[in-house]
């Protein structure tokens, strides 16, 4: 009886250390497991975030670039020693077209309503009266109209021919600063054209240097060259454009000067008339 007890007693003990060491066993076998899940999935993360994001710089590198930041760049790509001259004859030349657009919509005037009020004036008070309206009135229509009624009392011959003069002084000074604009038109593309010399002579002498005439060798000089002729030609069509506005501007100016000096001729012979 004893030894049956003992014999169970050995066996329970077996059984409780073999069901021990297999839980114990089974434990880490499981945590290697989830080890290795856990760590399976950082890396797919982790692949799945590079890959985002060459994704997002594949997309930014093909994003188009706007036409002031192409600009920009092609500036900066073509020196500063050629694109700075080049810069500062678009400058000034824009500087003088605002001023001389400014000017010359002051000097546009209502003709007819200036006429009508000199000759109104004329009748009613006087050429004292018709001289005022023309000095308060801004443009040169109403100075050419204050220098005739000034010599009013010289006569009609007199006061033609200080018209006729008058008017050629302010001629001149509408078309005052239109030459500068034009030196900065022929001059942009000049430096433009001068670059492009000197590119090539720089690309001839990289090919000179090298021994060889390969794409990569030439294409620093090429690339001066090009981009110094085209921003030149870039800033004289646009001081162009705007020359040829102000020409029109002028134009229209004189004709109207010179339509409402011939009223005005015709108003003077008519009150001189009126009071024979």
């Amino acid at each position: 009886m004893k030894k049956l007890i003992a014999f169970l007693t050995v066996a329970g003990m077996l059984t409780f250390g073999v069901t021990s060491v297999v839980m114990a066993q089974d434990q880490p076998a499981a945590q290697t497991e989830q080890v290795a899940t856990d760590s399976a999935q950082a890396t797919q993360a982790a692949a799945d975030s590079t890959a985002a994001t060459q994704e997002t710089l594949v997309a930014e590198e093909e994003a188009p670039q706007s036409f002031h930041q192409v600009l920009k760049q092609k500036f900066i790509e073509g020196g500063a020693g050629w694109m700075f001259p080049i810069l500062l004859c678009l400058i000034f030349g824009l500087g003088l077209v605002i001023e001389r657009v400014l000017y010359l919509n002051l000097s546009t005037t209502n003709t007819q309503k200036l006429l009508n009020k000199v000759e109104t004036a004329l009748e009613m008070e006087g050429v004292t009266a018709a001289k005022e309206i023309c000095k308060n009135t801004r443009g040169p229509v109403a100075s050419i109209f204050f220098q005739g009624l000034d010599r009013h009392s010289e006569g009609l011959e007199i006061v033609e021919k200080s018209i006729v003069s008058y008017g050629g002084v302010l001629m001149s000074r509408l078309e005052n600063n239109l030459s500068w604009i034009s030196l900065f038109i022929a001059l942009a593309p000049m430096l433009g054209f001068l670059g492009t010399v000197v590119g090539m002579v720089q690309a001839f002498d990289a090919i000179e240097a090298a021994g060889d005439i390969s794409p990569t060798v030439v294409a620093g000089g090429m690339k001066v060259a090009l981009l110094t002729t085209v921003f030149g030609l870039i800033v004289a069509i646009i001081l162009q454009i705007f020359y040829n506005y102000l020409l029109s501007k002028v134009e229209g100016i004189v004709n109207s000067m010179e339509d409402a000096t011939i009223s005005f001729m015709d108003i003077l012979v008519k009150n001189q008339n009126a009071k024979k």
